[in-house]
């Protein structure tokens, strides 16, 4: 096995001829794809990774210079497509992953047929003439809550996020790949997300986006899903989900594996 393998947790599944590549997003591991995967096996092969800093990854490799910027986690997507020799693929990605996934489209757009960003934000913050739903103040309280107790600020956050039912299975299984983060991981990776701002890269994306969001969204107004709507440099499409949550592929699997599984198999009509 090599490094880009293990460091990642690499899995590639199914028997498929087109590949298909799933990109979780903060505080999560490959396993938030759960519902998804068994409806892939038969058409494509899927490629399940982790993203540096997950709980599943060893701390040992997370440099924290190296993902101080989204950067960092775009050359970690595009070695593992080389380690693979994938010569084009369908990326599926949630949250903080839509961004690096953009990232890595603009310098090898060749590899990607299209990009299926699920909860996707270029900016967390509010600036002017742009709502991201955040003020500094809010991230700040955010950044040290997590700093002060990591364990009590995930019980909280959690619920949240998620959105819904505080008692369910979703909740449950988000608190625990959050708390299975290292502390000192989570807030740096935390930071560099929801202080990023890649407004400036979306007219570099040609490759087709279906932007998929949440009705309801602790982190993502649905606003920000017409802003990236307007603003990628290619073809891209908006669906609203019924859905309540920053991880409906998780909590609301009924209403959206439906909506993914379209998305993947149909490509934007001219």
């Amino acid at each position: 096995m090599g490094i880009v393998e293990e460091a990642h947790n690499l899995k590639v599944l199914g028997s498929g001829d087109r590949v298909i590549v799933l990109a979780h997003g903060f505080g999560t591991d490959q396993s938030v794809w759960k519902h998804l995967v068994p409806h892939l096996l038969e058409d494509f092969r899927v490629v399940l990774y982790d993203n540096m800093g997950a709980g599943t990854t060893n701390p040992d490799y997370f440099d924290f210079n190296r993902y101080a910027t989204l950067e960092g986690y775009a050359y970690d997507l595009l070695a593992i497509l080389e380690e693979l020799q994938v010569d084009s693929c369908i990326l599926v990605c949630h949250s903080v992953s839509a961004m690096i996934g953009a990232i890595a489209s603009i310098s090898r757009p060749d590899l990607f047929s299209k990009i299926v960003m699920i909860s996707a934000s270029p900016r967390y913050l509010n600036d002017v003439d742009y709502y991201g739903g955040f003020e500094q103040e809010d991230l700040d309280q955010l950044f040290d809550a997590m700093g002060a107790n990591y364990k009590a600020w995930c019980s909280g956050f959690a619920p949240l996020a998620v959105g819904g039912d505080m008692e369910s299975i979703a909740v449950q299984e988000f608190s625990r790949t959050l708390f299975n983060m290292r502390p000192d991981i989570a807030l740096s990776v935390a930071q560099t997300i929801f202080q990023s701002d890649m407004r400036q890269i979306l007219n570099l994306v040609t490759v087709p986006c279906h932007i998929l969001q949440s009705i309801k969204d602790l982190a993502v107004p649905v606003v920000v899903s017409e802003y990236l709507h307007q603003n990628l440099g290619g073809e891209s499409i908006v669906e609203v989900m019924t859905s309540d949550g920053h991880l409906p592929q998780l909590s609301s699997p009924e209403i959206v594996i439906p909506v993914l599984l379209r998305h993947i198999r149909h490509d934007i009509k001219s």
